[in-house]
Parts: C-alpha cells; structure tokens; sequence
C-alpha cells in the first residue's frame, strides 16, 4: 500500500496474551499519543480501541460476528470511526464438531476449553453446545485465563475421561499454541484447534479461516485509511476461505486412524 516501517510510517505496537483487563489502558495510551490509526486484532481489542476513541480511525481483524458484538451499525455501511475484516470463527462450532465426531466417531465425552475474559466465551459455548446436541455428544466445559490454568484443565480432562478437546477460538489460546499442543500430547488427548498454526507445531487437527488472510486483509484496509479513505466508507469484509489441515504423525502418535474421508477433504495433511 505504500507504507514502509521506519520511513513513511510508524509503528507503536502493545500487545498482551492473557489479562484482557489491561487492554483498556494500552488503547487509551495510544489516543493520547495521538496516533493516526489503531489496528485492532481480537475481540478483546477491538472493544478496548472502541471504547477509547470516537474519532480515530480503528481497524479491527476479528473472530466475532461485528453486528452482534456492536462494532458497526452494518456490514455495508459501518458507520463512526470503526471497519475490518470479519474472520467468521464463531459460527463453526458445529462444522468442527462434526469433523471431529468424523475422526471420534465413539466419543462420548468432549471438553471445551474457552477463556472466559473473552467477550465472545458465552457464544462459543452456546454454539458448541448445540452443536454437540445434535451430534449426540456431551460437552463438559473448562476454563483458562492463564498459562498457569492448562494444567489443571488437562489434569480435568484425564479424571472426567473425556475422549477429546474443543479448543475455542481466543488470541490467548493462540499465543500459547505450543504448550497447549505439547500437553495435548503428553496426556494424549485429540484436540481441535481453529487455526492452522496449532497443527504445524504438533497439533492433530484444525478448522477454520485463514488467520495471516484475515491480517492481510485488514493490512490492506489501514493501507486505505491512510491514503484518506474514511473508515465509514469501507464496508466490513468478511473472510470466507476456510481450510482443514490434519497432523497424520500426530495421529499415529495418539492411535489413531484417520478415515480416508477425512483425508480427502483435507486442504493439507501433514506428515
């Protein structure tokens, strides 16, 4: 789009992986510093950023459904200062559940792990929930706000006998994807992630949007604002490329054996 870090623009990064509450505080620091644009990545952000500036433009690249959550008065029209990409991540409980009673299909018990800091927790476990209904599936759910919490939610899942895991989609999960596989491994639990990333470490299985498209995209549209275009004026894209990628070595590791189904609608298997 023309920008260059460190020539025509400037970056002023804040980041946090798990305590959500001190978001609010990074993203007032920001408007005081005057920034020109705020790019928010995750629900938990985005509100923060929404909270802090009416006038800034913000840019957000985001798992939750936008309308519902309050982001934008409409897809087509955002409306105020606020626009981005919609990774539509919230709405795949029952395709995941489904790949994974494809894989399990005598699985009867399945843990879901959500953060519950995260605004969009309450959702995910509805959704998940009435997908498992159908599927005629039980669901026991477990909690994490900290690294220190996946212990115990494994420790959990061994004593209720769960017969796999249900990651939920969260950017604290996804910035712990290495333990989180890693333990996944060593207490032998099959576990569904949501992106892509968590299966190139060791994962056995994922579902959902392509998470450096969705980055790209909302790249693109902060490109737009600069260049002048108001964040009204850019609808909300929605990022509707989904892909299933499955960890054949990780299968073999936990005993599984992945139906030939399932290998031909994966768009990667991993070796």
């Amino acid at each position: 789009m023309g920008y260059f870090e460190g020539q025509n623009v400037s970056v002023e990064y804040r980041w946090i992986t798990d305590r959500y509450d001190a978001l609010p505080a990074m993203a007032a620091d920001l408007v005081q510093r005057q920034v020109t644009l705020i790019f928010a990545l995750g629900p938990p952000a985005v509100l923060a950023a929404k909270a802090a500036s009416p006038t800034i433009p913000i840019v957000f690249v985001t798992g939750a459904d936008p309308l519902k959550f309050g982001f934008v008065a409409s897809f087509n029209k955002p409306g105020g200062n606020i626009t981005g990409i919609w990774m539509v991540l919230t709405a795949l409980a029952e395709k995941r559940l489904q790949l994974m009673h494809e894989l399990l299909p005598k699985a009867e018990l399945i843990g879901l792990l959500v953060n519950p800091a995260s605004p969009v927790a309450e959702p995910q476990i509805r959704e998940a929930q009435a997908a498992a209904q159908v599927l005629g599936v039980r669901l026991t759910v477990l909690n994490a706000v900290s690294e220190n919490d996946f212990d115990q939610v494994f420790a959990s899942l061994v004593q209720q006998r769960a017969d796999a895991l249900f990651l939920s989609a969260d950017p604290f999960f996804a910035s712990k994807r290495e333990h989180l596989v890693a333990l996944a491994a060593q207490h032998a639990v099959p576990t569904s992630y949501e992106f892509r990333e968590f299966v190139e470490v060791g994962g056995l299985m994922s579902y959902g949007t392509v998470l450096t498209d969705g980055v790209y995209k909302g790249g693109n549209y902060v490109g737009k604002v600069l260049n002048g275009t108001k964040p009204a004026d850019l609808p909300v894209e929605q990022v509707n490329k989904f892909e299933l990628v499955i960890n054949l070595k990780t299968a073999k590791a936990l005993g599984l054996a992945v139906p030939d189904k399932l290998i031909a609608l994966a768009d990667e298997v991993i070796e």
